[in-house]
């Protein structure tokens, strides 16, 4: 992954992703834009492997262009499986931001992407600033994690 600027119109359509996100509605604007303020942009290859299962979960994606792939592994010497294609406006990574758990998936760009990043430390923040946003984003992880052992 290549860290590239963040133009402002950039950072407008990150702003307006975030908030059509379920897990941000509970966040005021003003910290909504101190916790995207910290944001960084990627740009990624096609085949490129943004997380790994397994791998310890520090960060937060948002998509800003591209495709990418979720694939999980259910043991050791099992095949992955594809459960899921996200694209623009789609994000991952916000069960392991919070409880810094093992990513439970691996996630692929399936062509060029560019990807939003944010860091746990900087969702820490937002955590001890707003209790209903705690609260909701833990609800939206246990429906995460509920989906992925169905499909599993």
């Amino acid at each position: 992954m290549k860290k590239i600027e963040i133009t402002d119109a950039d950072f407008r359509e990150f702003m307006r992703i975030a908030r059509k996100i379920h897990f941000f509605e509970q966040m005021t604007v003003g910290l909504l834009e101190k916790i995207l303020a910290f944001g960084m942009l990627y740009e990624c290859k096609k085949g490129e492997k943004v997380c790994c299962q397994g791998d310890e979960g520090d960060s937060f994606y948002i998509i800003h262009s591209g495709n990418l792939s979720v694939n999980v592994k259910k043991g050791f010497l099992s095949f992955s499986k594809k459960i899921a294609i996200l694209g623009p406006g789609d994000f991952f990574g916000e069960m392991a931001i919070v409880d810094r758990s093992p990513r439970v998936a691996t996630v692929k760009c399936e062509k060029d992407s560019k990807l939003f990043i944010l860091l746990a430390n900087h969702f820490d923040e937002a955590l001890k600033e707003s209790p209903a946003f705690a609260d909701d984003i833990k609800r939206t992880i246990a429906r995460r994690k509920f989906g992925l052992k169905q499909q599993g």
